[in-house]
């Protein structure tokens, strides 16, 4: 997927975990790690800014997109 998540970054960033950040957001850490992982089709625009509040910082911060290369185009 050409959308890297770096929430991994804002956490080490912040030295908070996972387990803390999902509290403060009001997810289970499941659906954090989910989403930090890259796994996630989609996420709310509510998570989003639970996220950035919680990691004071901004949306690009967390996501970024990546080029993919041309194998990646040709075909799936």
């Amino acid at each position: 997927m050409p959308i890297a998540v770096d929430i991994d970054v804002m956490l080490a960033k912040r030295k908070m975990s996972v387990g803390e950040l999902a509290e403060r957001v009001g997810i289970t850490p499941a659906n954090l790690a989910v989403l930090k992982n890259g796994r996630a089709k989609a996420v709310r625009f509510a998570t989003l800014a639970a996220l950035c509040g919680a990691l004071e910082c901004q949306p690009g911060d967390l996501l970024r997109w990546e080029a993919r290369g041309a194998e990646d185009t040709e075909g799936g």
